[in-house]
């Protein structure tokens, strides 16, 4: 009698194995239950990572966590828990505008970069056209024809730079 309820027990355990070494993944462990071996969330929310399922069933819920995952294809599904899993992360940390606050302020770096890249190169450009050896009549058109084609790639890049408008032809 005692070897017939081993081998339940036993199938019972078998059963229960989840992709996480016979441990319930951190979605059926925040949930209270048991863990299947078709679990779809076992293998994007690993038991050691219990704030990560936490965050992502406070933001988005549990079943439709599950939904969006077994909609997409099983070679897709990681990238997307990972990506749900980040954006439920930054929600908590700030409700208001979640991770949306942190790409604003890169493509504001972004843009800041790019307009003093824009500026170093129109004081490159104008300080090359100074440096030319030339003649005094032909030095004063190179140096103007730089300037304007220094003020021309900064219109073209619809940045706009003040400070390079008024420069005297003998800048250096």
């Amino acid at each position: 009698m005692s070897g017939g309820s081993f081998s339940s027990t036993n199938t019972y355990f078998e059963s229960s194995l989840s992709i996480n070494g016979g441990r319930r993944c951190a979605a059926c462990k925040f949930l209270r239950r048991r863990c299947s071996k078709d679990c779809i969330l076992a293998p994007y929310f690993h038991h050691s990572q219990p704030d990560r399922f936490a965050f992502v069933h406070k933001i988005f819920g549990a079943s439709n966590v599950a939904r969006m995952l077994q909609q997409l294809p099983a070679h897709e599904r990681a990238q997307a828990a990972d990506a749900i899993a980040t954006e439920a992360h930054w929600r908590v940390q700030n409700p208001i505008y979640g991770c949306t606050e942190i790409i604003a302020g890169l493509q504001n770096q972004i843009t800041t970069a790019q307009n003093e890249l824009a500026v170093i190169k129109a004081h490159i450009t104008i300080h090359k056209a100074h440096l030319r050896p030339r003649d005094q009549a032909q030095g004063n058109f190179d140096v103007v024809a730089n300037r304007e084609r220094a003020h021309s790639y900064l219109k073209d890049n619809d940045l706009l730079l003040p400070e390079l408008s008024n420069l005297p032809l003998d800048f250096c």
